[in-house]
């Protein structure tokens, strides 16, 4: 491990690759929102075989949350369709570590807990379509302040699988009011970022009790004439997997996520909405 730090900023402009580098390398330790821009950024599920069919199913039954974008083999850390160097194992900023549904650990390496029976699970993360948001003048207020996104549990039920199942997280973001509706389409375009928003306004309605204290990520501050807008989560696979009550799994902490190569979309490149004249 580095003794040299890199911070947040000096990433900022840096590709998938040399993030990577600098997250193996132990230099970087943060969350990824903002970074390689134009790359896929995915959530982690890594958890035993004989549990990974009924995990797929649940995801394939959820796919707001839970938008399936790599699957590993068995006991081999590299996901060759979303990098050619990937190494799971240290190439996430940080990630927990659950032992029979408790957290035992948060670490940035998990080369010590690897074991020849886990499946890594890839999934999509709405850092992605944030990249596009920012190009059509779409502010994203955690990524101007260099905090994390704002994550909150709902009362919105999953679709169970097996033993998996539960309430569905959700991440918000205060978007103008004049700009919604071109956030929704946006991000409808980017279904392996959780596409469409699943809600907006009122969070009380989807269980919500206070947008001022999340339960994971940084607050951020709604200003007037903005609309608290709610995306489906990637924290929503995590949460199932602590209740499930495995010997083990590992996830991506909050807001560090795995980027990939591959680009966010490679079928729909948003453009800026037109001029119209009269």
């Amino acid at each position: 491990m580095t003794s040299r730090l890199t911070s947040h900023s000096d990433l900022i402009a840096s590709s998938a690759v040399d993030v990577r580098s600098a997250i193996r390398e132990g230099s970087y330790t943060g969350h990824t929102a903002g970074l390689a821009a134009g790359k896929l950024q995915c959530n982690l599920a890594i958890l035993p075989e004989r549990f990974a069919l009924d995990f797929l199913r649940f995801c394939q039954r959820n796919p707001k949350p839970c938008p399936i974008v790599g699957v590993g083999d068995t006991g081999k850390p590299s996901l060759p369709t979303l990098g050619s160097d990937i190494d799971i194992r240290t190439d996430v900023s940080k990630y927990r570590v659950f032992r029979n549904g408790t957290l035992s650990e948060e670490v940035t390496d998990i080369s010590d807990v690897w074991a020849d029976d886990l499946v890594t699970v890839a999934l999509g993360c709405s850092f992605t379509f944030e990249n596009a948001f920012l190009r059509n003048g779409i502010p994203a207020r955690h990524i101007e302040k260099g905090l994390n996104v704002p994550m909150y549990r709902t009362n919105i039920d999953l679709v169970p699988a097996g033993r998996f199942g539960g309430k569905m997280v959700v991440t918000m973001r205060p978007i103008p009011e004049a700009q919604v509706a071109l956030a929704h389409d946006i991000s409808r375009r980017f279904p392996q970022a959780h596409g469409a928003p699943i809600a907006k306004g009122d969070a009380e309605r989807i269980g919500i009790s206070d947008l001022s204290h999340p339960d994971w990520g940084d607050p951020v501050k709604i200003r007037e004439g903005e609309v608290p807008v709610y995306w489906a989560c990637g924290v929503t696979p995590q949460n199932v997997l602590l209740d499930a009550n495995l010997p083990i799994c590992i996830t991506h902490s909050p807001g560090h996520m795995l980027i990939a190569d591959v680009a966010e979309d490679a079928e729909t490149t948003i453009l800026k909405t037109p001029k119209t004249t009269n």
